[in-house]
């Protein structure tokens, strides 16, 4: 173990992690994505936790979520004020356990923590793409992962694992490669997004768009729109929580002062909250980034693009065992959409486990420690591994 690693009562840390790049798509061998556009080359960001098994058998892919990165685990320096997005649940003993498979996590095309993106540099320029980068999709962003785990030698996963966004890749993934995949866990996900849903994405997406300093997209070399990103990740981060979560959080207390200002100030201990996560979001993410990998949320569509409209007909092509989980307190994806697709399998006679987990604290509760979803995940894998043994 390295010098980084911590041991908690649920499990050990990865230690020490590293980010790794993969270009491919080398002209004139370019990637076409489904708006009909080409691109190329293509680099990923990746990050794996684990060793692949002699029989490379064991490879576990986790797709993240809208805003996050290949970075799921462990630390990169010793001086890291936090470990990666999934810490709790990747590492040695821990849900996913490290120890018995190997985890990959990549980040997505259209992001901008490492994947080609909006803000990298467009080859043909010599500038960055803005908004000359061609609008993406789930699928795109799937086979991009395919041609990552081709160059790490995974031809099989032992499972896909994703929630939200997230969710809709291991979805994609289910049907699109169905040969591919033995098992998936969708959390906190969706086949298609609701009116509600893309109503959201759109609000946000404007805030950025009506920043004079966002500049149609060509932003980069000047200051970048952050009072219009950070207006964005404000509207977001509100559908990630609950009313329940606010209320014990927040509920109308004060945020350091004992009565209201009468002015515009943050007066409410939420507002400051807000604030300042609008803020921190800025600090690490491309605005024009936000942009694409909303409008390829609010374009996936399970049904649509594999079931001619019908999800059945849709799940028709999985061959995976799915665990299915959703979260009572999540408005963003209630649980109706995740019976819906658990429905779906069923009529198709896919294996299939659901589970409703209560739980106060809104969509983000699948980031969260949670002991009954750390239960699930690693009871689960274990069933699959021994199916596959049988």
């Amino acid at each position: 173990m390295s010098e980084y690693t911590e041991h908690t009562d649920s499990g050990a840390s990865v230690g020490r992690t590293e980010k790794r790049f993969f270009t491919f798509a080398e002209p004139p061998d370019v990637l076409g994505v489904e708006s009909g556009r080409t691109i190329g080359p293509v680099s990923v960001a990746y990050e794996t936790f684990g060793t692949l098994n002699a029989d490379r058998s064991n490879a576990i892919l986790l797709c993240h979520a809208l805003t996050g990165d290949s970075h799921a685990a462990g630390y990169y320096t010793r001086e890291d004020l936090k470990p990666g997005w999934w810490d709790i649940m990747v590492g040695p003993g821990k849900g996913i356990d490290t120890d018995r498979f190997f985890v990959v996590c990549s980040n997505v095309i259209g992001g901008c923590m490492g994947t080609t993106g909006p803000s990298s540099l467009n080859p043909a320029t010599g500038r960055p793409y803005g908004l000359d980068f061609p609008v993406v999709t789930v699928a795109d962003m799937v086979r991009v992962q395919k041609a990552l785990l081709e160059h790490l030698g995974v031809t099989r996963l032992h499972c896909v694992i994703g929630g939200s966004v997230g969710g809709m890749q291991v979805l994609e993934w289910a049907v699109r490669y169905p040969d591919m995949v033995r098992s998936a866990i969708p959390l906190a996900t969706t086949t298609k997004h609701s009116a509600l849903a893309i109503a959201f994405n759109e609000v946000a997406r404007q805030a950025i768009m009506a920043d004079p300093l966002w500049n149609g997209g060509d932003y980069y070399g000047g200051q970048a729109p952050a009072h219009g990103l950070s207006v964005a990740r404000m509207i977001g981060h509100i559908t990630y929580l609950s009313d329940q979560a606010m209320r014990t959080k927040f509920d109308r207390r004060l945020q350091d002062r004992s009565d209201i200002s009468f002015n515009f100030e943050a007066d409410f201990q939420v507002e400051s909250y807000l604030r300042y996560q609008g803020q921190k979001f800025v600090d690490r993410f491309d605005a024009n980034s936000f942009l694409y990998l909303t409008k390829a949320a609010d374009y996936y569509n399970l049904e649509q693009q594999h079931g001619a409209g019908s999800l059945v007909q849709a799940f028709s092509r999985a061959k995976a065992s799915f665990l299915v989980v959703s979260f009572t307190s999540d408005w963003l994806y209630p649980t109706y959409q995740s019976k819906a697709m658990v429905k779906a399998m069923k009529k198709n006679s896919l294996d299939v486990s659901f589970c409703e987990i209560a739980a106060d604290w809104g969509h983000d509760a699948f980031l969260l420690p949670n002991p009954a979803l750390t239960r699930l995940i690693r009871g689960f894998l274990d069933r699959v591994g021994q199916d596959r043994e049988d």
